[in-house]
């Protein structure tokens, strides 16, 4: 654990009735740190795509678990998503699928797009496939104007409320 960093960690059943539990807690520690709802409803919407990978891929419906942890920093908040179910080679994948702009819509392929809305909705994300799949999601803090005003919750003060 880094120097100012709290985690937060969550296990759900690899279900998708259960996503919805990660992403109110998501929600919770965002809006806490002064996110703005647009920047936490992409954040809900990159941590629902990662959940419902491991739940329609990693198990290959035999149940497991979905280990989230959300790492909050003083300048970001990571989210780190991880089955221990069948891992992919994530960089063929990535390769077969961009650039979509060049292939015609015909040859576009439904699904595994999820990784790169991911992409385009945080400011970083990186996927390892070594013992299962693990996705981490960081958002950076917002910073000077427009910032919220109310009790932010911070490395800090959740340190000093111990």
């Amino acid at each position: 654990m880094k120097e100012h960093e709290t985690i937060v960690q969550l296990s759900i059943p690899a279900d998708a009735q259960f996503i919805d539990i990660a992403r109110l807690t998501l929600y919770g520690l965002a809006a806490k740190m002064g996110f703005s709802y647009e920047e936490i409803e992409d954040m809900k919407v990159a941590v629902s795509e990662a959940c419902n990978n491991a739940v329609l891929h990693a198990y290959n419906g035999a149940g497991g678990v979905i280990h989230l942890r959300f790492e909050i920093s003083t300048d970001a908040l990571s989210i780190i998503i991880k089955d221990q179910g069948k891992g992919f080679d994530y960089k063929r994948v990535a390769k077969q699928a961009a650039p979509l702009s060049t292939k015609p819509l015909e040859d576009v392929k439904v699904g595994g797009l999820g990784l790169f809305l991911m992409e385009a909705l945080m400011d970083d994300v990186t996927v390892s496939t070594k013992g299962g799949t693990e996705v981490r999601l960081t958002k950076f803090r917002p910073r000077g104007e427009g910032e919220h005003a109310h009790d932010s919750i911070s490395p800090s003060s959740v340190q000093e409320q111990a």
